[in-house]
């Protein structure tokens, strides 16, 4: 698996000219490598020729993961805390032997630190982003991706489950969030979550990216949940609003128009269709009833080994939806002093349509104790 993912990319490289890419510590090199490193103060850094054998520099902490679970020959140079890892580096360089070389690496993701020792290394090499080589090997999924993205949306459903009957009226946002993650770890979930869940009530529902307050829900509270999971490093990001009681009638139009553009969006995906045209179709559905200004972001986006990855689905990506590409859709509306609502899933592209990996419900559910 891991070596066909090497072949794809050399092939990329040299098609677009590169003599190699060059990842650091995270989503890029586990999907090359498999081998899991901790972004930290001691740079890790694979270096991966668009001829020849991967390269890699690490510290001598992480000699053994690498000897035991390196997939293909992958040639390691390691540094220790008190030289630091210039050496190494240069000893790579000098493997490789790309002479005026070309790079393609992680620009958003590169810190300074890398991208300087990289240069020294190389002597001053031409440096260029590589996030479209990138993005066009992991946008796809294959079946043993597809399942483990499954995994983490049935282990984030079943923290939610486990999570509603303990809400009742009086209870903080924070307090409601604490315990989504312990449920969240205890249905299973790798202990690195995507990211902190979002627990928003009431007026704060008009924040999409809120975060947790001392705020007591109250009945009457539109409550939005926006949480995620992961297994063996792939991705679930999932949200769902509750009512805590009977909500108002404005409240309610806002959640059934939500509803309403997650369906048309939905039904809008398939295979051919650009990102552009799904965004539309929710947008539509809200602009229509006048809520057009109160959604505020893209209907949604790539889904895998990172929380946020390509496809962006925005209205302006013309990038037509290939089978297996993953990522959410979660319109949302959000109305300053009144609160708001966000219904989101996750979805693969099938050859006919698409298939939600997502299954809670997606009707507005009564929850809350009193």
């Amino acid at each position: 698996m891991h070596l066909a993912r090497l072949k794809r990319l050399q092939v990329a490289l040299a098609q677009s000219n590169f003599d190699g890419a060059v990842t650091i510590a995270g989503p890029n090199l586990f999907y090359l490598t498999g081998l899991s490193f901790h972004l930290s103060e001691r740079p890790t850094v694979g270096f991966f020729p668009a001829h020849g054998d991967p390269v890699l520099v690490a510290g001598n902490l992480e000699e053994s993961k690498v000897t035991n679970g390196k997939p293909y020959p992958l040639r390691a140079f390691y540094y220790n805390d008190s030289d630091g890892p210039s050496a190494a580096f240069r000893e790579a360089a000098q493997v490789l032997r790309f002479g005026k070389a070309r790079l393609g690496v992680e620009s958003r993701r590169m810190r300074v630190m890398e991208l300087r020792l990289v240069e020294d290394a190389f002597l001053n090499p031409r440096i260029d982003a590589a996030e479209a080589i990138f993005a066009a090997l992991r946008m796809t999924k294959d079946a043993q991706e597809l399942a483990l993205m499954r995994t983490a949306v049935q282990i984030a459903e079943r923290a939610m489950l486990a999570t509603l009957p303990t809400i009742r009226v009086g209870q903080t946002e924070r307090e409601i969030g604490a315990e989504l993650v312990v449920q969240t770890l205890r249905a299973g979930s790798d202990p690195d979550l995507p990211f902190s869940p979002i627990v928003a009530s009431g007026p704060n529902g008009a924040l999409p990216h809120a975060t947790l307050s001392d705020r007591a829900i109250a009945a009457g509270d539109l409550i939005t949940l926006d949480w995620g999971a992961a297994k063996d490093g792939y991705n679930a990001d999932l949200t769902r609003t509750y009512a805590v009681g009977q909500v108002s009638d404005e409240l309610k139009k806002i959640y059934n128009l939500v509803l309403a553009a997650n369906t048309a969006a939905q039904a809008a995906t398939r295979p051919g269709v650009a990102a552009a045209e799904v965004d539309a179709a929710a947008r539509q559905a809200i602009s229509a009833a006048g809520y057009g200004q109160y959604f505020m972001h893209r209907v949604g986006h790539g889904l895998g080994l990172e929380g946020h990855e390509d496809p962006s689905m925005h209205g302006r990506n013309e990038q037509s939806l290939e089978a297996g590409m993953t990522f959410t859709i979660e319109p949302g509306i959000y109305v300053p002093g009144v609160g708001g609502a966000r219904i989101e899933d996750d979805v693969v592209v099938t050859a006919n349509g698409l298939e939600s990996l997502s299954t809670l419900p997606r009707e507005l559910q009564i929850i809350g104790s009193w």
